[in-house]
């Protein structure tokens, strides 16, 4: 029996892979068998993943992206395929968040723009130019990474909420349109995600307030997102698409006063 989620043979593109979130995913499928690219702006820092990733035993390279440029997305995905051959995976993760965002009469229509142009025209684009390669390879599958933002309303992500709603409204219009080609296509909204980049940056009254409202013990690490696209990747996942998941601990499970009632009877 083979191994389960073994992607052993399969190509897939990682975006957003040099930093956070992404160098989970790109690590978790590199370690089951994809030859993995990944993708990001700064060379430097890609060719080191990409080079942390072989020196673990694994595959991967790497490729310039800069997803405000169809150019460059397309560039992307067209080289993949030239040296692997084929794309079988397509993880859209790359994504921005605007210190310009804020609350929406305080929001200029310039950073409304710029955000949605980063976290949903990229997904587009990116889609857009790997779909066809897929349809002619039998099949593929794409995770788009979305956000509990864009599920919920947020105090001062009134640009990044929506973009992310419409990268999940995009995910089911994918799926819906190409699942007869055999493509799939999913979305992860990720809860609080600890990373390197960012633990610095998170106070430890917002980690408890988190902690608080969420139904498990830890906040989220990359891995934990990595494992998730790991499934949708993955032959197994063959009969799941159009579906959007929170991996968030469990914080989308219940309605917010639930958590302050069970404070009360805890104390």
């Amino acid at each position: 029996m083979k191994q389960v989620f073994d992607l052993t043979g399969k190509v897939a593109i990682v975006t957003g892979s040099t930093s956070g979130i992404g160098i989970g995913i790109a690590r978790v499928l590199a370690r089951q068998g994809a030859h993995v690219v990944v993708t990001g702006r700064r060379a430097e820092r890609g060719e080191a993943v990409a080079q942390e990733i072989r020196d673990e035993g694994f595959s991967a390279s790497y490729h310039k992206l800069d997803i405000m440029d169809e150019r460059s997305a397309a560039a992307l995905i067209e080289d993949t395929v030239q040296s692997h051959g084929k794309l079988d995976i397509l993880v859209n993760n790359a994504a921005s968040v605007n210190a310009q965002d804020g609350n929406v009469a305080d929001l200029t229509a310039e950073a409304w723009d710029e955000m949605l142009q980063s976290d949903l025209r990229s997904v587009f684009l990116l889609s857009k130019y790997a779909i066809p390669h897929m349809k002619r390879n039998g099949g593929g599958s794409i995770i788009n990474t979305g956000s509990t933002a864009g599920v919920n309303g947020n105090l001062g992500w009134s640009a990044y909420g929506p973009a992310k709603a419409g990268v999940a409204n995009l995910t089911k219009n994918i799926a819906y349109q190409y699942g007869k080609d055999n493509i799939r296509c999913n979305c992860i909204h990720p809860g609080l995600i600890i990373t390197p980049q960012n633990q610095s940056n998170v106070p430890q009254f917002f980690k408890d307030i988190y902690l608080e409202q969420i139904d498990v013990n830890r906040c989220g690490c990359p891995e934990d997102i990595g494992y998730m696209a790991l499934f949708f990747a993955s032959d197994e996942a063959a009969f799941v698409t159009g579906q959007e998941i929170c991996v968030d601990g469990g914080m989308m499970s219940h309605a917010p006063i639930y958590s302050a009632l069970r404070k009360l009877a805890e104390g």
